[in-house]
């Protein structure tokens, strides 16, 4: 007879993913240090814990808002289609934060930082990725603390008058 398991992180709670995320940044943080310059695959390391931060950030804010933890795990690590769910729930980034996952996803960074060493040198700067990865913390962190809701804002509104997404 075989059982059905529950795929690892399904029972999770939005607090509980964060807070794995939140390892993940402290990670690469430290991970960074030991980065040599000229030597992009020295920084492979703490690429691969910041896209996995990144990701697990917006994943905690998709729980939080009532995603479908199944329907989360569909998007894979396709950082863009995250990102695009979370700010349909009310993620506020900057238009170069969001340009910046886009183009991570369109790069497959995420599969170049784990697979492809002589692609090392063509992933984004460092900078960028570090910018991206504290302001995803920052304000997904801010938006779990509040109480949950599931409704969507309405389109436009503060975030398209203030530049933001």
């Amino acid at each position: 007879m075989m059982v059905e398991q529950k795929y690892p992180g399904e029972l999770a709670s939005p607090q509980q993913i964060q807070e794995l995320a939140e390892e993940y940044h402290r990670a690469a943080n430290q991970l960074l240090t030991l980065g040599r310059p000229g030597k992009p695959l020295t920084r492979a390391p703490f690429r691969l814990s910041a896209l996995q931060a990144i990701e697990l950030y917006l994943t905690a804010l998709l729980l939080h808002r009532g995603h479908n933890p199944v329907q989360i795990r569909k998007m894979q690590h396709d950082l863009w289609a995250r990102t695009e769910h979370a700010v349909a729930t009310g993620l506020r980034l900057r238009a170069k934060t969001v340009r910046h996952l886009q183009t991570l996803s369109q790069n497959r960074e995420y599969l170049i930082t784990r697979y492809g060493p002589e692609l090392a040198a063509t992933a984004s700067q460092i900078n960028r990725l570090t910018a991206t990865l504290d302001e995803v913390a920052a304000k997904v962190t801010t938006l779990i603390s509040q109480p949950s809701r599931t409704s969507q804002p309405p389109a436009g509104g503060q975030a398209a008058a203030d530049g933001k997404v």
